[in-house]
């Protein structure tokens, strides 16, 4: 066996125990949102936006990763701190077909301010303005991620993660939540992981099924997913 295939990637077990925590709280989300028939409005209107999954894809592989990430969400910025740069790299080599998917399951967290709601809302109104933005800005928001049960950033504050990445005139989408509607029922349709009774963060998913967290390889690994 190889010495890679023998670590114990503690990160997996940590998301995973974590999930199971969220889990049952989350089911009440969905139940709402289902009962809501939320009206997802106008989706957002680009060539790396699929409108029926809501994923931002990055690369053009013949496989498909996808992620959904909440951006209160602290585990979701470790995923992005261990993961992230594999995940990169698969995608700028042909390997994968990435899809992002910015969803808002903690809004509970942010002192009624619906932070991973507005901060969901914000990575569309990147993603329109400029595609090749959309990582950058992404990872930029995980940098500067706030605490839970904090108001989060707040809309100024957004603009500006955005304005550090070169992204600008998106204020009135980022402040008017142009795309709230969208993330809400995108949301609700997040796949959920082997054995859970509702959805988590960080779910990944390849080639259209989901997998356990306990199921990730390590980073430098993560193409057998594809084998």
């Amino acid at each position: 066996m190889a010495e890679g295939t023998r670590k114990v990637n503690w990160f997996a077990i940590w998301v995973s125990a974590a999930v199971v925590v969220a889990l049952v709280l989350v089911t009440v989300l969905v139940v709402s949102l289902n009962n809501a028939g939320t009206d997802p409005g106008d989706p957002p209107q680009s060539a790396v936006i699929e409108e029926d999954t809501g994923a931002i894809l990055v690369g053009e592989g013949p496989d498909r990763l996808d992620t959904y990430i909440d951006f209160m969400c602290p585990i979701c910025n470790q995923f992005e701190q261990v993961y992230g740069e594999s995940i990169q790299g698969l995608a700028d080599d042909g390997t994968i077909t990435l899809g992002i998917h910015p969803i808002s399951i903690l809004d509970r967290y942010s002192q009624g301010t619906e932070y991973s709601t507005r901060a969901a809302n914000a990575m569309y109104c990147v993603a329109v303005a400029d595609a090749d933005a959309a990582v950058p800005f992404m990872q930029a928001m995980f940098a500067n991620q706030p605490e839970e049960q904090s108001e989060g950033l707040t809309d100024d504050q957004i603009l500006q993660v955005a304005a550090s990445v070169d992204v600008t005139g998106i204020d009135a989408c980022v402040t008017g939540q142009e795309y709230a509607g969208f993330v809400t029922a995108m949301t609700a349709e997040t796949p959920l992981q082997p054995g859970a009774s509702g959805i988590g963060t960080p779910t990944i998913a390849v080639n259209g099924e989901a997998i356990a967290n306990a199921d990730l390889p390590q980073p430098d690994q993560l193409a057998t997913l594809f084998d």
